[in-house]
């Protein structure tokens, strides 16, 4: 039987402006739902909307939800994301056109630890204590986290820790929780895997679509269409025959769980593939 009545899937944007196609926010369901909202605040109040009571709703979004091992704990006294998610949300600020401090958070946390580990600042007048490029290796933090280990051949997403360049997902870590820890603050809502979520009506967690591979786009807007539309057809496909439920099982390979959290599909990347439809068909009418 399945355990969701709906799946979303979210592909976040950390831009400084409001901005629609390739490269912003989309919003795809496993019914047909394609949205591009051109800013954060607006893809929250959509979000907000399809969490109906009484429908049992998977949202999963494409940013890490935790961060490597040691941050949280360093930075909130918790070895805990959700200790985390709390401090960023009172730390950051995001209005009607898409105004972010992500940068300055960063740099916030960069002067709470003994070395700098976020880095990334692609602007033209830089932001004191965030360097432009990688910094050293911090003695006490990985630039990974456990589940951000590839399968063989696979991608392999970027540090949480980089905020600018191809593939980067750091900024929008900074600018995604603390619209989601809003979200989270809504009764029966869970976020996977740090609460339990077996009997919430609301669930949150934390996706990679390029697990899926090569897409063909055929018939999409763009290619971040394509990847939240089909991958939510995929995880309804999954969830239809109960073939999604191994999936969030915890991961015994990671140790720190609380604070690094788990992609959904981690070290199932060949079921993911073989439950996907086909790629060439575009959005469902």
């Amino acid at each position: 039987m399945p355990r969701f009545d709906r799946i979303v899937v979210l592909d976040w944007s950390a831009a400084g402006r409001p901005t629609r196609g390739a490269d912003s926010i989309w919003i795809g369901d496993d019914r047909g739902l394609l949205a591009n909202p051109p800013t954060r605040m607006e893809a929250h109040h959509l979000l907000q909307g399809l969490a109906e009571p009484g429908t049992r709703l998977l949202i999963g979004a494409d940013f890490a939800f935790g961060h490597p091992s040691g941050l949280a704990r360093q930075i909130t006294g918790r070895a805990d994301a959700l200790a985390l998610w709390d401090h960023l949300d009172a730390q950051h600020s995001d209005d009607a056109r898409n105004c972010s401090n992500y940068r300055d958070v960063a740099a916030g946390l960069n002067r709470a630890l003994d070395a700098p580990v976020f880095w990334g600042d692609g602007r033209r007048l830089p932001t004191p204590d965030l360097p432009r490029l990688r910094p050293p290796p911090h003695p006490d933090l990985k630039p990974h986290r456990v589940t951000e280990t590839p399968a063989p051949g696979g991608p392999r997403p970027k540090s949480p820790f980089q905020l600018a360049g191809a593939g980067a997902v750091g900024a929008q870590s900074l600018t995604g929780i603390p619209w989601l820890n809003r979200l989270r603050q809504r009764a029966g809502t869970a976020v996977w895997p740090f609460q339990p979520w077996q009997d919430a009506e609301l669930v949150l967690a934390e996706v990679y679509p390029s697990m899926l591979g090569r897409l063909d786009v055929a018939g999409w807007p763009c290619l971040d269409a394509a990847q939240v539309g089909l991958l939510a057809r995929t995880l309804r496909a999954l969830d239809d025959r109960d073939a999604l439920m191994p999936m969030l099982a915890p991961d015994p390979r990671i140790t720190d769980l609380a604070a690094e959290g788990q992609i959904l599909g981690f070290g199932h990347d060949a079921a993911l593939r073989a439950a996907m439809p086909r790629t060439g068909d575009g959005p469902m009418p």
